[in-house]
C-alpha cells in the first residue's frame, strides 16, 4: 500500500519552536501605558476649609494641561465664578505621586515629583459653602483627563468685579472631539507614596469607594502569571526528564532493542542508526529535540525518511508538551488581564488606601449612563454596549450578551396593563440573579418619545426570570422603556447595564412640544429650583432646592431608594439615557449631583424626591449648544 508523504523528524521540532517563539513574542508585545497627566493635588486642598479670600485655585497635574483645557469653579448657589486660567510655574511636590499602569497584566508604579499647575482665577466669592472645581484636558498620550474637586469657603463674602458676568462658555470643540476618542479617562487614581497630611496642598485625589452594587471578586492580576510559571516549570522538568539518557545495557521501555534485532547485528556489532539526513553514529532514544532515533538499525518495512514509529511518537509528545506550554502562557496572560480588568473600584480604592495600586479607570468617567457623586464614590458601570465609549445609554436592546425581551410591545391607551419582560443571556435563558442597587434589583424607566409621560417603576421577578409591573399609559404614541440593572454572573461578578426597547400605544398621536429651558419647576405642592451649568463632556455640579410653593419654606426631604434624590436625563432624538445619583448628604441645603452631559442638544431632566412618604418629580429642559 502506498504511503503518504510524511514530514521529516527535524521539521516538526522546528515548527514547534517557531510556535513557542511566536507565543513569547506575542506576550512580550504588550506595551506599557504612557503618562496620563493625573491631578496630583491642589491649593486649596481637596475638601479643605478656606477662611480667608483667595484669588485663584491651583490644580497640580503630573504633566502640563493642554493649551485648550477647560476649567470651571462653581459657587454654592450654582453660579460659575471662574475667570480664566493660566499656567503656573512647575514646583516640586511635597510628596512624590505614584501612578499605576497595567503592563502585561500587572500593575507597575511610576512616581512623579514635579507638579505642573493650572491657575484658575476666582472672580469673587459670593457665598459661604462648598465650591466645586471641574477640569477637562487631554494628556500627552491622547487620553482624557477629567475630574472634580471641592473645598469649603467660610470667609467673608466678596463682590463681583464691576462689569463682570458669570461665564457661560463651553469646552473647545477640538477638545471635545479629542475626548470622544477616549471617553473614559483610562487612568488610575494618583496616590502619594506616603500618607498625606490633609493640610498639605498636594494631597492626592482620594480614590473613590464603590457602592454596594458592584463586585469585589476580581481575580488578582498575578494569579494567571503564577499559574503559567508553575505549568512552565513543570513542563520544563518533564522535558528534561524525558531527555535523560538511558543506562548502558538496560532496556528503556518501548525503545528497547528486540532480540531479533540483536541477532541480526551479530555479537559485538556496533549499534548504529540512520536519521533522515543519512548520518550514522551511536544514538539514544529521548524526548528532546533532535533525539528521536532508536538504539537499533531501521527495521524492515519502515520508511527511513519518515522516521521510526517511536520517533513519530516522540514528535507527538513533543508537540503536546510545547502546545501545552504555549496554552499555559496564553491562559496565564489572559487570566492576568481578566483579573486586572474585573477588579472592582471598591477593591482598587481599598488597595490605594493601603498604599497598593488602585483599580484602573477610577477618575471621573461616565461610561454607561450611570453617574455618581464624588461623595458616594463617583463611578460608572462599565460595559454597556460592549464599548464603554458613550456617556448616554439605553439606545440598544442588547449589550454585553444580554437582551431585553418584552413579552408585549403595545397596550391600549389609559388601560392598566401588566408590562412583562425578561433579561435573556447568550444561552437564551432568562437571567435570574440580579444585584440590589439603590434598594431594588431592577429599575424600569418609561418615557414618551416626545419626552413626556415619565415613570420610574420597580417590577417584581417570578422564579422563571419573568419581570412584571402594572403600567398605565394615558396618551397614544411611542414610548421608550429602559431596564436599569446589574446582573450577577455565576462567578459572582456583576455586570451593570441599561437596555432600552420601544413600546407603542396605538391611536392618534400629537407629539408635545418640549417646554423651554427654565430654572424652576412645580412638583405637586413643591417648587423645585435647579442651579448649575450643565456642560458637554465636563463633570459639572447641578443643585436642586426644594421649597413648599405656598410658604417658600424648605421641604423636609426623605431618602428615596437610599438617596435624597435621583436624576434621569434623556436626550431628545435618540433618547440616550443618563442616570445620576447625588451626594450622600445634602450640600448647603440642596441635593447635589455631578452631571457629565454627553453631547450638545436638548435634554429633559427628571428629578425624583420624596417628602412625607410620597415621591414627586420635577421636570426641566436643558439646552446645550
Amino acid at each position: 500500500m502506498r504511503r503518504h508523504p510524511q514530514i521529516s523528524g527535524r521539521v516538526v521540532p522546528g515548527l514547534l519552536a517557531l510556535l513557542l517563539a511566536s507565543a513569547v513574542a506575542l506576550l512580550a508585545s504588550a506595551r506599557p501605558a504612557a503618562a496620563h497627566g493625573t491631578l496630583a493635588g491642589s491649593t486649596p486642598a481637596a475638601n479643605a476649609t478656606v477662611r480667608g479670600p483667595l484669588a485663584s485655585v491651583q490644580l497640580f497635574f503630573t504633566e502640563k494641561a493642554a493649551a485648550n483645557a477647560y476649567f470651571t469653579i462653581t459657587a454654592p448657589g450654582g453660579t460659575r465664578v471662574d475667570n480664566g486660567w493660566s499656567y503656573g510655574e512647575p514646583k516640586p511636590l511635597d510628596q512624590p505621586v505614584r501612578e499605576y499602569f497595567l503592563v502585561n497584566g500587572q500593575f507597575e508604579p511610576r512616581e512623579y515629583t514635579t507638579g505642573f499647575p493650572a491657575v484658575v482665577a476666582v472672580a469673587h466669592l459670593p457665598a459661604k459653602g462648598q465650591y466645586s472645581v471641574s477640569y477637562l484636558s487631554i494628556a500627552s498620550d491622547g487620553d482624557t483627563v477629567r475630574g472634580t474637586m471641592t473645598f469649603r469657603y467660610d470667609g467673608p463674602v466678596t463682590a463681583a468685579p464691576q462689569g463682570w458676568s458669570p461665564p457661560s462658555t463651553q469646552p473647545d470643540p477640538a477638545l471635545l472631539a479629542a475626548t470622544e476618542q477616549h471617553q473614559t479617562s483610562g487612568q488610575v487614581s494618583a496616590v502619594p507614596t506616603t500618607a498625606a497630611d490633609p493640610s498639605t496642598p498636594t494631597a492626592a485625589v482620594a480614590a473613590p469607594t464603590e457602592s454596594s452594587s458592584d463586585s469585589d471578586s476580581g481575580i488578582p492580576a498575578w494569579t494567571g502569571w503564577a499559574m503559567a510559571v508553575v505549568v512552565a516549570v513543570g513542563v520544563a522538568g518533564l522535558v528534561g526528564w524525558r531527555r535523560r539518557p538511558a543506562r548502558t545495557g538496560r532496556p528503556t521501555g518501548r525503545g528497547r532493542t528486540s532480540a531479533a534485532t540483536s541477532r541480526r547485528r551479530g555479537a559485538g556489532a556496533r549499534p548504529t542508526s540512520r536519521t533522515a539526513g543519512g548520518r550514522t553514529g551511536t544514538t539514544r532514544r529521548g524526548g528532546g529535540v533532535g533525539a528521536t532515533t532508536l538504539d537499533s538499525e531501521p527495521r524492515a518495512g519502515v520508511d527511513v525518511a519518515a522516521g521510526t514509529p517511536e520517533s513519530r511518537l516522540g514528535n507527538t509528545r513533543l508537540a503536546l508538551i510545547v502546545g501545552g506550554l504555549v496554552v499555559a502562557l496564553l491562559a496565564g496572560f489572559g487570566l492576568a488581564r481578566v483579573g486586572a480588568a474585573d477588579e472592582s473600584p471598591a477593591t482598587g480604592a481599598a488597595r490605594a488606601a493601603a498604599g497598593g495600586p488602585p483599580a484602573s479607570g477610577q477618575e471621573v468617567s461616565a461610561a454607561d449612563g450611570h453617574q455618581h457623586a464624588p461623595g458616594t464614590g463617583p463611578h460608572t458601570h462599565p460595559g454597556d454596549g460592549g464599548t464603554g465609549q458613550t456617556l448616554a445609554t439605553g439606545t440598544t436592546v442588547s449589550a454585553n450578551g444580554y437582551t431585553l425581551q418584552p413579552l408585549e410591545r403595545s397596550q391600549p391607551p389609559g388601560v392598566r396593563t401588566d408590562y412583562r419582560f425578561r433579561i435573556v443571556g447568550t444561552d437564551r435563558q432568562a437571567a435570574t440573579r440580579f444585584a440590589v442597587v439603590h434598594d431594588k434589583p431592577l429599575h424600569l424607566i418609561v418615557v414618551g418619545r416626545d419626552l413626556t409621560g415619565y415613570q420610574h417603576l420597580h417590577p417584581t421577578m417570578a422564579p422563571d426570570g419573568t419581570w412584571s409591573v402594572p403600567l398605565t399609559l394615558a396618551r397614544p404614541g411611542g414610548y421608550r422603556v429602559y431596564a436599569d440593572f446589574s446582573v450577577t454572573a455565576a462567578n459572582g461578578t456583576q455586570q451593570p447595564l441599561v437596555l432600552g426597547v420601544d413600546h407603542t400605544v396605538p391611536g392618534a398621536h400629537s407629539p408635545a412640544a418640549l417646554p423651554p429651558a427654565q430654572a424652576r419647576a412645580t412638583a405637586g405642592p413643591y417648587a423645585v429650583s435647579m442651579t448649575g451649568t450643565p456642560t458637554v463632556g465636563v463633570t459639572a455640579p447641578i443643585h436642586f432646592q426644594i421649597n413648599r410653593a405656598d410658604t417658600a419654606t424648605p421641604a423636609q426631604l426623605e431618602r428615596y431608594l437610599g438617596a435624597y434624590g435621583h436624576l434621569v436625563v434623556v436626550r431628545e432624538g435618540d433618547l440616550g439615557y443618563v442616570h445620576v445619583h447625588p451626594e450622600p448628604e445634602l450640600v448647603d441645603g440642596t441635593v447635589k449631583f455631578w452631571l457629565t452631559a454627553p453631547s450638545s442638544g436638548r435634554y429633559r431632566a427628571f428629578f425624583d424626591f420624596q417628602v412625607a412618604g410620597k415621591v414627586h418629580t420635577g421636570e426641566f429642559t436643558i439646552n446645550l449648544p
